[in-house]
């Protein structure tokens, strides 16, 4: 049996008035498709689940993107209007659900808003614009466009040579897609940055420490996973990690990262 992947969803109004619990059919491709798991969605909502319940359903977790941010109380500041919006039912899954994860070695992976979701539960902070920093440019996605224009690839990011994402990927740099606002600040002392755009924003981490897989990247390897030479590799990885926990190896040591 394949092992089963919990993906998390987002809060969702169909028709602007009837909630859903959503989540992209990209996630659930590239986690069948690529990864070689059963991907089911499971809802953010504290109020109809417990992170031990999670723990013990799943053999791995994917942790998406989404548009609501993370509440900025979670990395000691006040919120702003910058901040943008917020799922507070997303932060109260997420974070306990990947400290959890990470410290017994069951595999997760960070897209996004699950990348910034890893950082801030390992004690990161984040600036809530990076395009307002000097220097630094617009990692938003483009307003217009079809759906292939706006997850493009747009700029390179480089690793550290010989580092986990370098040896996962047999380069130390890859092109990728950019379609976030937020970005990392200060990472905790955990938050080991891997990846970096050509202006110097975070975009690949893994959790030192982390017993199993823990990766967590700023762009959508979601999107064109099968076919993508930097995405595949990242699915596959997590996959592998996912088979290794369902199998009894507990740790996943074959992809342990660090």
């Amino acid at each position: 049996m394949r092992p089963i992947v919990g993906i998390i969803s987002n809060h969702y109004l169909i028709n602007d008035q009837y909630p859903a619990h959503a989540n992209g059919a990209m996630n659930t491709d590239a986690v069948s498709q690529v990864s070689g798991a059963l991907p089911l969605t499971f809802p953010a909502d504290p109020a109809v689940l417990e992170v031990g319940e999670l723990l013990e359903t799943f053999d791995g977790f994917l942790f998406t993107g989404g548009r609501p941010n993370v509440h900025p109380e979670e990395y000691g500041e006040t919120e702003t209007e910058a901040h943008g919006e917020f799922d507070r039912n997303r932060d109260r899954v997420a974070l306990p659900l990947i400290r959890a994860a990470v410290e017994r070695g069951q595999p997760i992976l960070g897209i996004c808003r699950g990348f910034q979701e890893v950082a801030v539960a390992f004690g990161s902070t984040l600036h809530p614009e990076i395009r307002d920093l000097p220097g630094r440019d617009n990692h938003r996605m483009p307003p217009d466009g079809t759906l292939e224009e706006k997850f493009a690839l747009r700029h390179p990011v480089r690793f550290t040579p010989e580092g986990p994402f370098a040896r996962l990927m047999g380069a130390d740099t890859v092109r990728t897609n950019t379609l976030h606002g937020q970005g990392i600040l200060d990472a905790g002392p955990r938050v080991r940055v891997d990846g970096w755009a050509p202006d110097d924003t975070p975009e690949a981490i893994w959790i030192d420490g982390a017993p199993g897989f823990a990766l967590a990247v700023q762009w959508h390897p979601e999107y064109n996973a099968a076919d993508d030479p930097v995405s595949r590799p990242l699915f596959e990885a997590f996959g592998d990690a996912c088979r290794a926990w369902r199998e009894g190896r507990g740790d996943a040591r074959l992809r342990r990262v660090g």
